[in-house]
């Protein structure tokens, strides 16, 4: 062994030199990552201590490889791993700088579903301060082209190599013992990426993730009817009953489900240099026949909008890793919301200007039971139609307009928006709406596709109106996630008119908007608090269709013992009480930080045990593709073969459906275009 440590402490221009060499400007590298890039939160010495040390061994373990090589394929081996390590790490700067997580194989898996128009938002997100990363790799290589470190031929003895193969090992149990005695249960209880890589390091993040990802796959084909039992005793325990005052009022109606994409509560009523942003969903918002939630919030892990669409149309959550509809909307059994209302009468129909591919939208819909998909291949296509993510939400709606009027009646139209998506792009032409000042280039031009997005709604209801389609309509509108990430501190607080934001303030960020309007319904604002997973229930029971056997996490809004408790995705939860954010918890009404009572310290711990048990079963519903299993009363599985999207499919089957079913407002109007639509879009004039 002592002949091992005086290798150790040998020449530069051994191949131990150039190792630790190379494994220093990694550590080195890794932790000002830590710093500058990612928000970990390590309080305390021991976080402190293993965010400092936590690259060195995967660092120890992954370079040590090439130790079992010799001569300057050792040295070009360490090189190669070094610049795959920087990749790794530029990658994750990348992404958590507009996510705020980090790269999960699952979002990897599905990138493929997800990439399209992808480029646009990589030139705003990428910094070329990110390519420093690459700065240790330049050094190494230009140390040995210019002969500054010689390379060591001498052939290194396999026990060296493999001794320090056992050292690194040694260090990574160490450092994950030092982790969980600090962080219980860190791999098996969090559902937050940020506390693994603080405690472990990415690398090991990228193997528990790996490992997370194997470990799905085997759980689907080793999952029994039996893993159903514990489901459905929770849900029978925890389900809410309906609130008889408003439960079958809007039978039969049809329903609008508007997605108003990244937006967040905040923007109702909110004003930049005196102007309305949102006049028109602020006047939604306070109608007398609109039940408005104020204390609701998004939801949604990695799979963003994708979360959101699971929640909304399964009452099931979204992934702690990746999306749900891109590793499983194909393969998976749903009981979702179009297949439910398609076996109650309704037409079924989601509208997208983007690609059907994205967020594998055209298997999952399937999947889902959609009698129609309406995206890119359907709407006439011109280079100026298009910003960002897809088309422009005012040129959508009017391009919309002709497929909704030939629905057969009642229907259940989703209508998803894009333009107010990162990096909120928007032409002079199409705004004069003014920036917010925050100083933030992000951030500045989020009200202007806001304010966009708002006028394309107030043309969609006077069209509705004029068309015969309003006054028979329930209209739900969310907002499906933020659209201003964490990681913009200083602009937040200037946009709250506050001087610093705390973690409490960050929770509450997450809220969204959610409306239900139709004519003759009670409405007011309800401060009762829920999220995404809650909409479907509710939804059902507004159209007095039951549902007290499928399998659905959420209870109805306006349900009077409902347990008000809002899960996010990491594990976190806001109730009214309380507000835990990681492991502080805050009490919701003041934002104070609460030292908690034993009392206390019970009721939180009760509330954190429900939130771990409902993400987690769950997840297992989905992963082991649970649904497969269960057939609830009055309820078909649906079969996914009997869709197709494709353009002449779907034309040709609206066309018969007008005969067949001559309930549209076209057909009423014996088939003659209902009402102009009528748009300021400059692209259309």
């Amino acid at each position: 062994m002592s002949n091992f440590f005086k290798k150790v402490l040998g020449k530069r221009n051994s191949i131990w030199g150039f190792f630790f060499l190379t494994i220093v400007l990694f550590w080195i590298k890794t932790y000002i990552v830590y710093q500058t890039e990612f928000t970990l939160g390590a309080k305390g010495s021991v976080q402190e201590f293993l965010l400092l040390i936590n690259p060195i061994p995967a660092g120890l373990l992954i370079f040590g490889i090439a130790l079992y090589f010799r001569g300057r394929l050792a040295y070009w081996l360490m090189m190669i791993i070094s610049f795959l390590e920087s990749t790794w790490i530029f990658a994750n700067i990348v992404y958590y700088r507009e996510f705020s997580d980090f790269l999960s194989v699952g979002i990897i898996k599905g990138s493929g579903d997800v990439s399209n128009n992808l480029s646009k938002s990589l030139s705003e997100i990428i910094h070329p301060s990110d390519f420093a990363v690459y700065l240790d790799v330049i050094l190494l290589i230009l140390l040995l082209v210019f002969k500054v470190i010689k390379i060591d031929k001498r052939p290194l003895k396999r026990r060296y190599a493999f001794t320090m193969t056992v050292v690194s090992l040694g260090l990574i149990g160490a450092e994950f013992g030092m982790a969980n005695a600090d962080r219980s249960g860190l791999l098996t209880r969090t559902f937050d990426n940020n506390y693994i890589v603080k405690y472990l390091g990415l690398n090991e993040f990228a193997a528990f993730s790996a490992y997370q990802s194997q470990k799905e796959s085997s759980t689907r084909a080793n999952a029994s009817s039996s893993d159903m039992r514990s489901v459905l005793k929770f849900l029978k325990k925890n389900r809410a009953s309906a609130n008889t005052e408003y439960y079958g009022t809007e039978k039969g109606k049809n329903v609008f489900v508007i997605h108003l994409e990244s937006f967040q509560q905040f923007l109702i009523d909110y004003k930049v240099d005196g102007k309305t942003v949102t006049p028109n969903l602020n006047k939604f918002f306070h109608n007398k026949n609109t039940l408005s939630f104020d204390n609701f919030y998004n939801q949604v892990g990695q799979g963003k909008t994708s979360d959101a669409e699971m929640m909304l149309e399964n009452s099931l959550f979204g992934l702690s890793q990746g999306s749900a509809m891109t590793t499983y909307g194909t393969q998976n059994t749903f009981q979702a919301a179009p297949s439910i209302l398609d076996q109650h009468g309704y037409t079924t129909a989601a509208f997208h200007g983007d690609v059907p591919s994205f967020w594998n939208r055209d298997n999952t819909y399937k999947s889902w039971g959609y009698d129609y998909f309406f995206s890119s291949s359907y709407y006439k296509q011109k280079a100026e139609y298009n910003v960002g993510y897809g088309m422009k939400d005012k040129i959508f709606f009017d391009q919309s307009a002709k497929y909704l009027q030939q629905l057969p009646q009642p229907f259940y139209a989703k209508l998803i928006t894009l333009t107010n998506h990162y990096p909120y792009e928007i032409g002079k032409e199409d705004t004069d709406f003014p920036e917010t000042k925050t100083g933030d280039k992000t951030v500045d031009s989020y009200a202007q596709t806001a304010h966009y997005l708002d006028q394309s709604f107030g043309e969609l209801i006077s069209y509705l109106k004029k068309a015969g389609l309003y006054k028979n309509s329930m209209f739900v509108l969310y907002g499906d996630h933020y659209g201003i990430s964490n990681n913009h501190r200083p602009a937040i607080a200037k946009l709250l008119g506050k001087s610093k934001i705390t973690s409490y303030d960050l929770a509450q960020f997450q809220k969204v908007p959610f409306m239900i309007h139709a004519d003759g319904l009670k409405g007011g604002i309800n401060h009762t608090y829920g999220g995404e997973i809650d909409v479907l229930p509710t939804l059902l029971d507004l159209l007095g269709i039951k549902n007290t056997t499928t399998v659905q996490f959420g209870n109805d809004l306006l349900s009077k013992n409902r347990k008000q408790l809002v899960a996010f995705r990491n594990g976190n939860f806001v109730s009214p009480k309380y507000t835990k954010v990681g492991t502080t918890v805050y009490d919701t009404k003041t934002g104070d930080e609460l030292k908690l009572t034993k009392q206390q310290k019970t009721e939180v711990s009760a509330l954190q045990n429900h939130v771990t048990t409902e993400l987690s079963l769950s997840d297992r519903v989905i992963y082991g593709d649970l649904l497969r299993f269960y057939e609830p009363d009055g309820f078909e599985k649906t079969n996914k073969k009997k869709y197709n999207y494709k353009l002449e499919n779907g034309l040709d089957q609206l066309k018969k459906a007008q005969k067949k079913e001559p309930t549209s407002a076209q057909a009423k109007n014996k088939e003659k275009v209902t009402a102009e639509y009528k748009t300021d879009a400059p692209e259309l004039k």
